[in-house]
């Protein structure tokens, strides 16, 4: 894919978030440099916001597989999420999240290929920690709007 890469993160925010990555020591075996930390997440972002498919990553980010990989290992070790708090708040401060628009649900988007009955889901496919995460931060963050009864 040629084209300008698009800058997703300032400076100012990596430095935010590169503490909380942990070191990888190097091995002695060799093999491929691990990819750019920052790269990888920028990978990630650029998934989230668009809400494309990995393997439409573009070329300039690492492979979608590492960023996948990375973003694995980030949630898996815990760090995805306080990586997340660093810089939700400045963003949400500055107005720059429309808290609206931020959390969606497919549980009621129609079967695929009109099935119509409920299936359970595959072991595989159950929502993963990451997503039940995400949702209890959306709902942290963004107040109640169910209007409360006056006495």
């Amino acid at each position: 894919m040629a084209g300008k890469r698009e800058v997703l993160l300032t400076d100012e925010q990596w430095d935010m978030v590169k503490p909380f990555i942990p070191e990888v020591p190097r091995t002695r075996r060799g093999g491929r440099p691990r990819a750019d930390d920052r790269a990888c997440f920028e990978g990630i972002l650029w998934v989230l916001r668009s809400g494309a498919r990995w393997k439409d990553l573009p070329d300039w980010y690492p492979s979608p597989s590492t960023c996948w990989r990375r973003l694995a290992e980030w949630e898996e070790a815990g760090v995805f999420v306080d990586m997340w708090h660093a810089f939700i708040d400045e963003l949400d401060e500055q107005g720059r999240i429309n808290w609206d628009e931020v959390f969606m649900d497919g549980s009621f988007a129609p079967a695929k290929k009109g099935a119509t009955t409920w299936v359970k889901p595959n072991v595989e496919k159950v929502q993963s920690g990451w997503w039940w995460q995400m949702a209890k931060e959306y709902l942290w963050h963004v107040p109640s709007t169910r209007r409360r009864k006056r006495k």
